[in-house]
């Protein structure tokens, strides 16, 4: 995905009618909760949304019209915001890639011995 599809921002064609945000980027760990959190400091309220992941791609949309007392809304600023948080694509690459070689994981085994039960966990001292 280019970066400028990234994070596209649609404004709406009538006063009052939403603008959608949709986001196309590499998912992460409460991504879906950064990008929440980033629309409501913008003062925006959300009207709908619509979240599509596999746990390795995530796109969402967000329907969101702005306070009535909100006069200028610095998109380009916004736009920034919500790119500044959406993983890199090269870093999900690397995170996705499989190791070259298979390696068994170790296994210990502990042995353990006790005549008189003191010291563990419930016994009587």
């Amino acid at each position: 995905v280019p970066n400028d599809q990234v994070v596209v921002i649609q404004k709406g064609k009538k006063d009052g009618e939403p603008c959608v945000i949709t986001v196309n980027c590499p998912d992460k760990t409460e991504l879906g909760y950064d990008l929440c959190i980033i629309i409501l400091v913008f003062r925006f309220c959300t009207t709908k949304r619509d979240v599509s992941t596999d746990g390795k791609w995530c796109y969402v949309m967000f329907w969101v019209v702005s306070d009535p007392g909100l006069s200028n809304v610095s998109w380009k600023i916004l736009k920034d915001r919500l790119l500044s948080i959406c993983p890199s694509r090269c870093v999900s690459f690397y995170l996705n890639q499989q190791p070259t070689r298979s390696i068994a994981p170790s296994v210990y085994l502990l042995k353990f011995c006790c005549l008189d039960r003191k010291g563990l966990l419930h016994g009587k001292h």
